[in-house]
């Protein structure tokens, strides 16, 4: 007794999703994730490829099975049989589309939510926020604050593993061609490298200045342009200690590929001892407080 077209069509809808949730928990293609930032992104990652293995697994064990079970017979030149309207298999391939694309939208409007993307941008309420006053924002937040000179700058708050403020480490990010530069302003170091201590907020203070530029670090799950006259602080906090590629995934001129710099997360330790030796000397004593000899005439 041949099984039902519908109980057969069920039966094979179950096994591909279970086919799909195994690939999307099992088979891991993204690098390492080294930010508070990437478990949130990861989850979403898994959740499209699990839907995207199951469709692509029906989709082409149908299309297979169509071209064996309904091929032509050799010496058969007739035409086929005409077949027309099917409601129930209609109402199927709109409807599960239709809830899947639904889903998704859904989920990924919640995940960019909780990364503060649809916060407004005239929002004027985090001005005694800003990453130049040493306080990080809150999990989930990115608002509009002043730069300092009037201007507007765009703020994206990075997921900290406590969901608390905590002192941010402050950097002054300018991308131009062809290049990142690092400057910290508590010490003065200025640097090629970007240097972060692990487990603790590091709120850059972004600009370019000449074409649109982005700061991407794939083990972070962070990638966000730097525009002309748009100052741009995003934070993040670093999770695990390492060396990690900066990459500027905005074409930016011709030698735009080799706009890459480094990531690298160190223990606190490490980090402090990185400051105390590249901290420039301070000046002699004598130099800053010394008056100016007269001009000789």
């Amino acid at each position: 007794m041949p099984i039902p077209a519908a109980i057969l069509t069920v039966g094979l809808s179950v096994v591909l999703v279970l086919i799909g949730l195994w690939v999307g928990q099992n088979v891991n293609l993204l690098p390492i994730d080294a930010s508070a930032n990437a478990p949130v992104y990861d989850e979403l990652f898994q959740v499209l490829f699990s839907i995207g293995t199951s469709l692509l697994l029906g989709i082409v064990g149908l299309l297979i099975y169509s071209l064996i079970r309904y091929r032509r017979v050799a010496g058969d030149t007739s035409d086929g049989l005409a077949i027309e309207g099917n409601l129930p298999l209609e109402i199927f391939w709109t409807a599960v589309p239709a809830i899947v694309v639904l889903f998704i939208g859904i989920y990924s409007y919640d995940i960019y939510e909780r990364m503060g993307g649809m916060a407004p941008l005239n929002d004027h309420s985090v001005h005694a926020m800003q990453a130049s006053a040493g306080a990080s924002m809150p999990s989930g937040m990115a608002m509009e604050a002043s730069d300092g000179s009037g201007g507007p700058a765009r703020i994206w708050a990075g997921i900290s593993p406590t969901g608390e403020a905590a002192a941010a480490v402050n950097v002054d990010v300018t991308a131009m061609q062809f290049a990142f530069i690092f400057r910290y302003p508590d010490s003065g170091i200025i640097s090629g490298e970007l240097h972060v201590p692990v487990g603790q907020t590091v709120a850059l203070n972004m600009e370019a200045k000449d074409v649109i530029h982005a700061f991407w670090v794939p083990q972070f799950r962070l990638k966000q342009d730097v525009i002309p006259g748009q100052p741009t602080l995003l934070s993040f906090t670093a999770t695990k200690a390492g060396r990690y590629p900066i990459i500027c995934a905005e074409l930016c001129g011709p030698y735009h590929g080799g706009m890459r710099s480094t990531v690298v997360v160190e223990d606190p330790d490490d980090y402090s001892t990185w400051v105390t030796k590249n901290s420039p000397a301070p000046l002699p004593v004598s130099a800053t407080t010394a008056p100016s000899a007269p001009l000789q005439s």
